[in-house]
């Protein structure tokens, strides 16, 4: 029985089959209780050949209901941040999931664009099954902009005023000039005597006829002002004054005049003082070609005094008699067409823009669009502040209605209807975010490889090394840097100044940041603009500056006794802004937020105090059990509350 025993043993470890082929296998007859095969299923071999002679019987193994694996939607060119976010997972999953791999762990950082192997490896390793996103959209958005008209017909063409731009060098008397053109005082309401931004009026000569003028500022910060007013215009007045000759600004004045294909008609101004020479100006201004007529040119110079008053009607008659050379005619039919030459927020009539009517004509009533806004027309207003119901081609005029403020040279197109406006604006916000994301990947694609080539030139000294000699390496240059003296590491930091930008009108605030855009002291102090936009500055624009990324670094930790209980306390220096106790908190470590919350504590020294601001010292506990460590960031920030509007307007 033994052997028997033994033997059967053996066959069932070979093979699953029947007893006839186990009888075959067997050189003897076998005198045993008869044997009746279990299930192949629920045999299990190894059990069976552990079991003792006499109490072998098989356990039955319970089969686990197969698990279906997480599904996860990859596409081309997916970055760290989204493939984690797919797999609703953080980045250090990630980051582990790429571990012995081939790719450079060093540089991997959220943004970083991983390649298709890769992201099908992550997914693996994290016991799920990919599958590749649908196209959202299987054919182009249908394009819903507005486009300028055609042509018009001759045959409903019309004499029209011409629109005449004044240019210049700042402080040369051009806002004198038209002052004294159409009888009123702006010069003496502007901040220092300069045109802050351009102004827009319908001057009637004695003779009748009639011509728009648009007024530019000729300080240098509002170069794009002038270059708006050329575009927009027929005919540039240069006033050049006589006692100081072409400068600067008349240089540009006269390269964008001639952009714009604009003829010019020069105004020595300031003849009737002593040092005046006429002369001179027109010769300095052979050297930028522009030849006046007693060189053998077709440039008209008239010799004026915008204060005295002098040849101011020469002025005129010269500028309506090119106008009629160049036969100025307009469309006063169909759809309205212009352009917007300043927009501002008035705190009475909401968004205004002062724009020129180029084509059609404007009513109360009409439906615009702007750029990414739109407007339903309730008001038009002259320069003299007074209603009018309508407004024809060349005539300037400001427009009350629109939903949001439009920038400043923005071309004004009438449509149809609300809906009209609406797909507009809904496909311009949509092309502009499609351009936004190009430009965003392109940028992407850029930083990866000025850090991969940095990368390696950095790695270059330890590329002989093993990696855990690297990160040998790596870890003691770390650690010098965390060893450093708090004033070391101050003065290695650039100090930081957060601006707020606040005009009256658009232009303006334009100009400056312009001006702002071309600052290069970084390295001496790093500029950053918090916010800008059009009206007076508020209490809540100052706090914002002051708070503007109050931030500080930890120094040290040490415990405090309380009571019975000890305290974690961070030792920190406010790097830039303050850090206000009232305000909310949080600690920033390696781009991970550990905490947010408020402070039980705030000191300088041993005083409890509201406020830290920038370079001081300071030691803070939290309102929860958290443990500090050096280089970590402690963010001070405010949470606010902004009541929601609609865009119904009900029209009064």
């Amino acid at each position: 029985m033994n052997r028997a025993t033994s033997l059967i043993r053996r066959v069932r470890l070979i093979t699953h089959t029947d007893p006839t082929l186990v009888a075959n296998y067997l050189p003897f007859p076998i005198f045993a209780p008869a044997w009746t095969p279990a299930p192949p299923l629920t045999c299990h071999h190894a059990r069976f050949l552990a079991t003792k002679q006499g109490k072998g019987h098989s356990k039955v193994q319970k089969v686990k209901p197969k698990q279906d694996k997480q599904e996860v939607e990859i596409k081309q060119k997916m970055t760290v941040s989204a493939l984690a976010q797919a797999m609703n997972k953080d980045f250090d999953h990630v980051f582990e999931a790429l571990l012995n791999t081939s790719v450079d762990l060093d540089s991997l950082e959220p943004h970083s664009v991983l390649e298709e192997q890769w992201i099908k490896e992550v997914v693996k390793r994290s016991g799920m099954k990919f599958k590749w996103a649908k196209l959202v959209e299987s054919k182009e958005r249908e394009n819903k902009d507005t486009q300028r008209r055609d042509p018009p017909d001759p045959a409903v063409l019309v004499s029209r005023p011409p629109v005449v731009t004044i240019m210049g060098h700042v402080d040369h008397g051009k806002t004198t000039l038209l002052d004294s053109l159409r009888k009123s005082q702006v010069a003496a309401g502007e901040a220092g005597g300069i045109t802050q931004h351009i102004g827009a009026f319908l001057v009637q000569l004695p003779s009748g006829e009639k011509i728009t003028f648009l007024d530019t500022p000729g300080h240098a910060a509002f170069s794009a002002m002038r270059a708006r007013g050329a575009l927009a215009t027929d005919i540039v007045i240069l006033v050049v004054a006589a006692d100081d000759g072409v400068m600067k600004q008349t240089i540009e004045s006269i390269l964008h005049a001639k952009k714009a294909q604009v003829p010019i008609i020069v105004a020595v101004n300031k003849c009737d003082k002593h040092q005046a020479d006429p002369a001179r100006v027109k010769q300095e201004l052979l050297s930028h070609d522009v030849v006046c007529e007693e060189y053998g040119g077709e440039v008209q110079a008239i010799h004026v005094s915008a204060l005295k008053g002098d040849n101011l009607l020469e002025l005129a008659e010269a500028t309506v008699t090119l106008a009629e050379v160049m036969e100025l005619k307009g469309d006063p039919t169909g759809l309205v067409e212009g352009t917007i030459i300043e927009s501002r927020s008035d705190k009475g009539k909401g968004p205004v823009t002062t724009a020129i009517v180029q084509r059609g004509t404007l009513k109360k009533g009409c439906t615009l669009v702007a750029g990414k806004t739109w407007a339903k027309v309730r008001f038009l207003f002259d320069e003299n502040n007074c209603t009018v119901k309508e407004a024809g081609p060349s005539t300037a005029v400001e427009i009350v209605g629109w939903k949001e403020l439009p920038s400043a040279g923005e071309e004004i197109l009438e449509v149809e209807s609300e809906k009209r406006a609406r797909e507009v604006v809904d496909w311009r916000c949509y092309q502009e975010e499609q351009d936004k994301l190009k430009e965003d990947m392109q940028a992407i694609e850029v930083k990866q490889r000025e850090h991969h080539e940095s990368y390696k030139k950095e790695r270059e000294p330890l590329a002989h090394l093993s990696w855990r000699q690297r990160k040998s390496a790596l870890y003691k240059a770390n650690k010098k840097l965390m060893a450093m003296r708090p004033s070391e590491k101050l003065e290695s930091q650039e100090l930081s100044l957060p601006l707020i930008v606040k005009g009256d009108v658009d232009g303006s605030v334009e100009a400056i940041l312009n001006i702002l855009e071309s600052y290069d002291a970084h390295h001496q102090c790093q500029m950053e603009v918090v916010h800008f936009g059009i009206g007076d500055v508020s209490e809540n624009d100052l706090n914002l500056a002051e708070t503007f990324s109050g931030e500080a670094s930890v120094l040290a930790m040490f415990d405090v006794t309380v009571g019975k209980k000890k305290v974690p306390v961070a030792g920190c220096r406010v790097q830039k802004g303050q850090l206000d106790r009232k305000m909310k908190f949080r600690l920033v470590r390696d781009r991970d937020v550990i905490w947010e919350g408020s402070l039980t504590a705030l000191k300088h020294h041993k005083d409890d105090v509201q406020m830290v601001k920038t370079g001081m010292e300071c030691g803070l506990s939290v309102d929860q059990d958290i443990e500090f460590r050096p280089g970590d960031e402690v963010v001070c920030y405010e949470e606010t509350e902004t009541r929601q509007t609609i865009s119904w307007d009900p029209g009064f």
